[in-house]
């Protein structure tokens, strides 16, 4: 008898289409050194995999979706992917992106790429969303591909704190809360646009220990997930200001529902979020460094994103009612992109003896949001990732150029205070 999947995950599931994939991907760039050899790695994996029990699981039927425990062919799951060269690395994991996950096997692959020109090899690891949201793809990499390693517990994404008031308490301040969230809608999205099946990545390194630091300098002690959404407005701002169209926009930013101490790799996904205006009325990426700090202290003081998730659990059976609120929360007016940011490996890590020297995440766009961003950590970088259907916004790399422009207009400023 199979294991019915939650009702978070059936609903991620259902949103599959002929341009909506449901997978994430994690890139792993190792340092230059002997080529990575397939057998061994497949043979580590494999090894490993009971660290991960929901990896041996499949998704059956569609009125009622369940996990149900399923034989693995390892060889279809760790592949080969050859490149020539680093420029070829994006368009590799582009393509991965835009094609599906066989649905007749459990829900991910690890793709080797490489060797490159260069000396590095990469792993482009994908994983269904209704297997994994992002702290349980970590848990993933932490299971079944990294080396064993000892690492803190340290989360840098936005996490819901696990003490909670009263019911009635959240009940009462709900109306706030919608006020808050949903009751200031954006300008038209440039990026409300139909999608296909198409990708495109661009990625901006951001040096985690400066990003602390760059945060820690402000007046009200920005988090580093503070700091990835002034970058990413700054991006944003800067590529729209040379486009020719400065909008209001909000950005949906996921937060982590994860309780301490439960087994993530099985819980499924458990995420909520808020909506941040990015403030791109504000040219001075600091000043909108402390106008972004200050919403997201804000929503976690009054945990707006538990109580988004308790209404919306609430409204599911509210049917026509229910389904309009969510379509609304869910459109481009509410917000325009999506920023997502988990924690990835807080020590240095490796896959078959090789440093995992830069780690990076991409979440597919979305219909009427043709742009996503995703951030990751490793123990020296904040890996930023750009996602776009190129037929709905052109020159995703524009995006990662002026993500690293905002980031050094925002070190240079803490530079001038110190």
């Amino acid at each position: 008898m199979g294991e019915p999947l939650s009702d978070d995950d059936a609903r991620i599931i259902a949103l599959e289409s002929d341009a909506v994939r449901g997978h994430a991907l994690k890139l792993l760039v190792l340092e230059p050194g002997a080529a990575l050899d397939l057998e061994a790695v497949r043979a580590g994996v494999l090894s490993r995999l009971g660290g991960f029990p929901r990896a041996r699981q499949r998704v059956v039927g569609h009125a009622s979706p369940q996990w149900e425990d399923t034989a693995l062919d390892i060889a279809a799951h760790v592949r080969q992917f050859p490149a020539a060269d680093p420029g070829e690395l994006r368009a590799v994991v582009g393509r991965l992106m835009s094609e599906p996950l066989d649905r007749a096997r459990p829900l991910w692959t690890i793709d080797l790429v490489g060797p490159l020109a260069d000396g590095r090899e990469a792993l482009a690891v994908r994983l269904h969303h209704a297997m994994a949201d992002g702290i349980t793809a970590v848990r993933f990499l932490d299971a079944v591909v990294f080396e064993p390693h000892d690492a803190p517990a340290h989360e840098v994404g936005i996490r819901d704190p696990d003490s909670r008031p009263s019911r009635w308490r959240e009940w009462e301040r709900m109306p706030r809360t919608l006020a808050r969230e949903l009751g200031h809608p954006g300008s038209r999205s440039p990026f409300d646009r139909p999608i296909t099946a198409r990708r495109a990545l661009a990625f901006a390194d951001v040096p985690l220990r400066e990003a602390h630091a760059v945060g820690a300098a402000r007046t009200d002690h920005a988090t580093i997930n503070d700091v990835l959404l002034a970058v990413v407005g700054g991006a944003v701002r800067r590529v729209l200001v040379a486009r020719g169209h400065l909008p209001h926009l909000n950005a949906q930013v996921p937060v982590s529902l994860h309780e301490a101490g439960e087994d993530a790799a099985a819980a499924g996904n458990r995420d909520s979020f808020v909506d941040i205006d990015l403030c791109l009325h504000e040219a001075d990426d600091a000043l909108r460094l402390d106008l972004l700090s200050a919403q997201t202290r804000e929503r976690k003081r009054d945990r707006d994103a538990r109580s988004l998730a308790d209404l919306f659990h609430a409204l599911a059976a509210a049917g026509p009612f229910g389904a309009a609120v969510r379509g609304f929360a869910d459109g481009p007016r509410a917000f325009a992109l999506s920023v997502s940011n988990v924690p990835g490996p807080r020590v240095a890590v490796a896959v078959s003896g090789r440093r995992v020297t830069h780690v990076y995440t991409s979440s597919e766009p979305a219909p009427r949001h043709a742009l996503r961003v995703a951030a990751i950590s490793n123990d020296r970088w904040l890996g930023v990732g750009f996602c776009v259907d190129p037929t709905a916004v052109p020159g995703v790399e524009a995006f990662a150029d002026a993500a690293h422009d905002a980031w050094e207009a925002l070190r240079a400023d803490a530079g001038r205070g110190l």
